[in-house]
This record gives structure tokens, sequence and C-alpha cells, in this order.
């Protein structure tokens, strides 16, 4: 957390925001949340920059700077990228770990409360190489039922696990995992490899199916997730199954169950419905 939804939201809100922007000043606050450079260089390379373009790749929030560089900010549990005109709370900005101060007044932080997340700058091949190791976009039209359909079939892991190595298909977590499995009344826990095309098919639908939706309603907030103005996602009042270990199935009426043995992370499904 944040997964696909969330960091989609937070790009398209910084694009529209900040684009343009010039950066004045860099404050880093918390160095040990940088990557991959010092605060020292991160302040002199960023320092004066214009922000060409912010947007998302996997669960990677990316501002591509005017010296083709790329700030790339991973959140993680705690992290958010805030916009700041003067009305953040007092109780945000006390977590601000890196302050880009903009040429209009305004400031972006990047918040972390338990500095779990990361702020690197990359050049662009660096970049490239980086985001070389990720998978497949969900959202977009290369992942097709046929595509899915040969990833899962070359792995004898838990379909889940599949569908959250991000290796295999980029932006995906615990929550819409849970979400599209149930959505496709698929058994988290069957092999991948046991998947049929018709199932994979069902599957890939209900991936994107999960994920537009949750865009819509700006993704899901439970605890520390915000967007850029510092608001909560309206999505958790959607959720079918994820948290909600003991409730209803709002398909069958079973009851829902809760178990840590697939992944280690919560996996809440339908006995009944999904097989």
């Amino acid at each position: 957390m944040p997964e696909l939804p969330e960091t989609e939201t937070i790009a398209r809100d910084l694009d529209r925001a900040i684009t343009r922007a010039r950066i004045d000043a860099v404050r880093v606050i918390r160095s040990d949340v940088l990557r991959e450079v010092s605060a020292r260089t991160f302040v002199r390379r960023v320092t004066g920059r214009t922000i060409a373009r912010c947007w998302r790749r996997a669960k990677l929030v990316v501002m591509d700077l005017s010296s083709a560089e790329h700030v790339v900010v991973q959140p993680r549990f705690t992290g958010a990228l805030l916009i700041d005109d003067g009305a953040l709370p007092e109780s945000e900005r006390r977590y601000s770990t890196v302050q880009l101060s903009l040429d209009d007044g305004r400031c972006v932080h990047y918040r972390d409360i338990r500095r779990l997340g990361t702020v690197a700058l990359m050049s662009a091949d660096r970049f490239a190489r980086y985001t070389s190791a990720l998978g497949t976009e969900p959202l977009d039209p290369a992942f097709t039922a046929a595509h899915l359909s040969v990833l899962l079939r070359a792995s004898r892991q838990a379909v889940k696990r599949v569908l959250m190595d991000q290796r295999a298909v980029a932006g995906i977590g615990n929550i819409y995992a849970n979400e599209a499995l149930w959505r496709a009344a698929i058994d988290p826990s069957r092999s991948a490899a046991r998947i049929t095309p018709a199932e994979a098919a069902r599957l890939r639908d209900a991936i994107v199916a999960v994920l537009t939706e949750s865009i819509a309603h700006r993704g899901t907030s439970f605890r520390d997730y915000r967007d850029a103005s510092g608001a909560r996602g309206g999505f958790v009042d959607r959720l079918a199954v994820y948290g909600r270990a003991g409730e209803r199935c709002p398909r069958c009426g079973h009851r829902l169950i809760g178990t840590h043995a697939i992944d280690g992370r919560i996996t809440v499904l339908c006995a009944r419905c999904q097989s």
C-alpha cells in the first residue's frame, strides 16, 4: 500500500498541479529516505529544474525533470506526496522528509511517518534499467487475456502470488489481488499453471475492472494513504472481500474466511464461490 490505483491518483494530481513549475529550493529533512544519491547531490541536481511531467510506473510515482533525470518515489506503507499551498495541517508537515519549494510559493512534501518509502534520483539510463525488471502494466493494451494466461501457465506458485509479483504484473498488491480473484471466482491458492485460458480471460477482465473502478474513486484508504491534496480515497466502501473476513460474501452469502497461509499476507476469500 499504496498500490496502482493510489499511486496513479497521486501522479495524476501532481501532473495537473505542478507540471511546468520550477523547483526553486530543495530541503532534505530525513536523508534516510534517499536512494542512489546523497542529500547534497540531490539538492544540487534538483534545484532550479522544471517539472516536465508526473506519472506512474508500477507502484512508483515519477517526476520527469527538465534535466532528463527522474525523481522516483516509492511510497510504500506510510508515504505520501502532498502539495502545500500554506493550508497543509502541521500534523502532515511534521513528518515531511523531503521538501521541494516551487516558484509559485507552493511546496511539495514527501511525507512518510515510518520512513519505509524511498526517494531516488535517476538518470534516464538508470531509470530505464531499473524499470526494465518490472512486468506488464495491467491497464496497458498489451495486458491481454492471452498474455496473462502465458504468465500464469509458466508458474506453479499460487495464482495470487503471481499476480503480486512485480516482475510479472506491475502495480497489483494485496488489496486488488484479493478483489480481482474474488470477482473472477478463482481460489487464490490454486496453482497458476492450472488456470485455464477461459479463467485467465475472466481474471484479466476482473483485474482491469477493479483497478479502473478504484482509480475512479481515488484509491483505497484504510489508515495512511492520502492523495496529493491530503484527502482519503473512497474505494474502501466498495471492497467486496479485503478487510471483510468473517462477513457474508456479497455474491452468495457464505461467510468469508481470512488466511495467511498463501503468502504470509491476509487473503480473504469465499470458499463456496472461489474454486
